[in-house]
This record gives C-alpha cells, sequence and structure tokens, in this order.
C-alpha cells in the first residue's frame, strides 16, 4: 500500500481558481426574475409524473404569455403616459404627495 505526504487541494495550493457556479453567475438575476411567473404558474404546488408532463406544462405557460405579448415601444408609451400623469399630479413613485415626501 503506497502513503501519500499530506497536501494541499489544488484549489488552495494555486492550481486552480473556484469559479462561481451557475446560480450565483451575475446573469441569473434578471433570468430568475424573467421566469419567476413562469415557475409560479407551472411548477410551485405541482407534482408531474414525469419530465415530459412538467414540459408540456412548462411550454403551454410560454405559448399563453407570449400570445398576448405587446410591442416594447407600446409599454414604454404607456410608463411615459402613466409618469407624466404622476407628474401633473404631483404624485411620487410611493403614491405620496411631494408635499409629504418634503
Amino acid at each position: 500500500m503506497r502513503h501519500r505526504a499530506a497536501s494541499k487541494p489544488p484549489c488552495a495550493a494555486g492550481h486552480a481558481r473556484p469559479a462561481p457556479s451557475r446560480r450565483t453567475g451575475p446573469w441569473a438575476n434578471p433570468v430568475e426574475a424573467h421566469f419567476g411567473k413562469l415557475r409560479q404558474f407551472t411548477i410551485a404546488d405541482s407534482n408531474p409524473p414525469n419530465d415530459t408532463v412538467r414540459n408540456r406544462a412548462l411550454h403551454a405557460c410560454l405559448r399563453w404569455r407570449n400570445a398576448d405579448a405587446r410591442h416594447r415601444d407600446v409599454l414604454a408609451a404607456e410608463r411615459r403616459e402613466r409618469a407624466r400623469i404622476r407628474s401633473e399630479k404631483g404624485i411620487r413613485r410611493g403614491g405620496r404627495q411631494l408635499a409629504q415626501a418634503a
């Protein structure tokens, strides 16, 4: 039987760097926010018997969401209009009046 001398793990010895996992990567945050409702409506409180059934539910949810998708220019115009109305009324983004906020 061979006996090895105690050595440091390769990462600690300086041979490798720990890489961030895919879950903690900076790109994951917008993805998680984008698919939060998808998870809520299809995966939460469900117990699919197999992956095929789960995938069908996910695809059905995506088809439903994309069927009534509005153009991003329309959404931006609606946001600008709501902001204009808020500014005319003197309402800040929390629903507070400008006089109350100061």
